[in-house]
């Protein structure tokens, strides 16, 4: 299971802010990836979402963001090129170092994959690479430009149509990558390389996967990706190379046994700021990670439970497993138990169900109404039980007589 995405943003190449996602697993972190996207492509295409949905599943955080002037990120396109993709991507990988954990894995899409390979070497904690549809030289791009070429070399700039879309294309943009030698330096790569590629990709031809997985030296694999297209448009075929992906990754990145408990973890629940946005902040619970946030309508980014949500989950969590043991201990046929919790404040005075204490207290009180479902073979007066029992779940009990919050500063380290 995962989280969902956190929105962020650094700085890149070129000084504009890059747009970004992070895939955080539910449970701990146990290596963190960064994933390249295709030429023109953003962080968002299917194979992105996919491979680091199904990476996160398995414990591997994945930061995917947009290249400068593409998707949401700032600059302008046409005053990048590979180089500054590449410069991107060791900024990308700076700003996971810097706040979390440096990338042990590189994923890059087509023309990301090349950039992936042209990297890796500077960015020291890197143990695997995985190029998909890659070509084995930068130049392979100019192909996609067809009668645009001259104009631009005779010009200076022009325009050029790519996938129903207008970028404009400097001289200096095809200089940059003529004069990469990508299977040069996938020959000094000195990282596990797994190379994936669709047969019948007719983008990039699968001639360019040869030609990388003969450079490279071993340890190396090869995973024929059948009858994907080039941007691996259909779900199935992201999906199967992110389990691919998944598998092969564990063999080569330093990931630790989740199965022993975290020694390291902070007693009871740590919550900080992620610095995005107004609200967002990162919950840790042992080894558990969550997102708070607050929905747009506030100010937030909605990337997250809202405290509010977060305290009638733990209502709803609570109930459900209170009735779970007492159903047990009864030997109940209770198939499945659900709750929904719905939270609201209201005026004390309008509240007919509340009692006459709260009542009594005036003002606006806030007001959690549960929704509780049973599922299996019990009569109307085990289920009227049932009710009454989830009055006696503990954060149930927490809520109704209220708690003691002692604050003070937390000691400097």
């Amino acid at each position: 299971m995962a989280n969902r995405p956190l929105r962020l943003e650094f700085d890149g190449a070129h000084g504009a802010k890059l747009a970004a996602r992070l895939d955080l697993p539910a449970g701990k972190i146990r290596a963190f990836a960064l994933f390249a996207h295709c030429f023109t492509c953003s962080k968002d295409i299917p194979a992105a979402r996919h491979i680091a949905g199904a990476l996160s599943a398995e414990g591997i955080a994945v930061l995917r963001f947009d290249f400068t002037g593409l998707g949401g990120s700032g600059g302008d396109f046409s005053s990048t090129g590979f180089s500054s993709n590449v410069e991107d991507l060791k900024l990308a990988a700076d700003f996971l170092r810097t706040n979390y954990e440096a990338p042990q894995l590189l994923i890059g899409h087509s023309l990301g994959g090349a950039a992936v390979l042209a990297v890796a070497a500077d960015i020291p904690e890197v143990r695997a690479v995985v190029t998909i549809g890659a070509p084995s030289d930068a130049d392979h791009v100019i192909h996609n430009f067809k009668g645009s070429v001259d104009e631009i070399r005779e010009k200076g700039s022009g325009s050029v149509d790519l996938a129903g879309r207008s970028f404009t294309i400097r001289k200096e943009f095809l200089e940059d990558l003529e004069a990469q030698t990508v299977k040069e330096r996938t020959a000094k790569l000195g990282k596990a390389l797994l190379v994936m590629h669709a047969p019948l990709d007719d983008t990039v031809g699968v001639e360019n996967a040869t030609d990388i997985f003969v450079a490279a030296k071993h340890p190396k694999s090869f995973v024929s990706l059948d009858r994907a297209d080039h941007l691996l448009t259909r779900g199935e075929d992201a999906a199967y190379a992110a389990r691919v992906i998944a598998g092969w990754a564990s063999g080569y990145l330093d990931i630790e046994d989740t199965s022993r408990p975290d020694e390291t973890a902070k007693e009871g629940v740590d919550v900080i700021e992620t610095g995005q946005g107004k609200f967002q902040a990162m919950v840790a619970a042992g080894q558990h990670r969550m997102i708070a946030d607050e929905p747009v309508s506030y100010g937030g980014f909605d990337s997250g439970p809202s405290p509010y949500d977060f305290l009638s989950t733990a209502l709803g969590a609570c109930t459900v497993m209170t009735l779970r043991m007492y159903a047990d201990r009864k030997g109940l046929k209770v198939d499945r138990i659900g709750t929904q919790v719905l939270h609201n404040k209201v005026h004390a005075a309008d509240c007919a169900d509340c009692s006459e204490e709260l009542k009594e207290k005036g003002g606006k009180i806030d007001r959690f109404e549960r929704l509780i479902t049973l599922e299996g073979d019990i009569d109307a007066a085990t289920r009227q039980r049932m009710l009454e029992i989830a009055d006696k779940c503990p954060v149930h009990r927490t809520l109704e007589h209220g708690a003691a919050v002692i604050t003070r500063e937390a000691a400097s380290s």
